[in-house]
């Protein structure tokens, strides 16, 4: 039986290189791997899914709200790898889960499992609720050698808890902080 698994991790944890590396080992063998991302993640261009260490790939799927799949798409399909996981809704989130045990076909989830606020996504949450395994990648504190466990969001160079929940950025805006160096900077 294929599985939805969630990997979860803080800014700057690897989460889209594993999943390009995922992808690369899939392709390598000859299997069929879909990429998708949300539609709204436009950083690296519209469809583009990009690692900062420099690796990408084209999304096969953008995926907005109203994201209905169509279970046929998927014949033949290995692998299906799913970036910036957390801004996905609930409803597509349970597509996902009927589409891996209809389709027998295994989903790797990768996102962010909280704001900078310290408050669960929503596509994070649903994913905690019904992945068959969740897996952290870790990754250290900017600020110490300790894991980081938060994202810690950065306006004009200081650190806030201002603004919208999902305001995209990179290690311009964000930066992984363990929970002693989030109190401590927020403070």
């Amino acid at each position: 039986m294929a599985k939805l698994y969630f990997r979860y991790g803080t800014v700057g944890s690897a989460k889209t290189m594993n999943l390009l590396a995922v992808a690369h080992n899939y392709q390598q063998q000859g299997k069929k791997v879909i990429l998708m991302k949300p539609k709204f993640d436009v950083r690296f261009g519209a469809s583009n899914i990009k690692s900062r260490s420099g690796l990408e790939k084209e999304a096969d799927f953008l995926v907005t709200d109203e994201t209905a799949l169509d279970f046929n798409d998927f014949e033949g399909v290995s692998c299906i790898l799913i970036d910036e996981a957390q801004f996905l809704g609930t409803e597509f989130i349970d597509q996902l889960r009927r589409l891996s045990l209809q389709k027998n076909v295994p989903i790797i989830c990768y996102g962010l499992r909280t704001d900078f606020r310290t408050n669960l996504f929503t596509g994070s949450q649903r994913l905690l609720e019904v992945a068959d395994a969740v897996e952290e990648v870790k990754t250290t504190c900017y600020f110490c050698n300790h894991k980081a466990i938060y994202n810690m969001k950065f306006l004009n160079g200081k650190p806030t808890t201002q603004g919208p929940a999902i305001d995209l950025g990179a290690e311009e805006k964000y930066l992984p902080s363990c929970a002693n160096c989030y109190a401590e900077k927020l403070a």
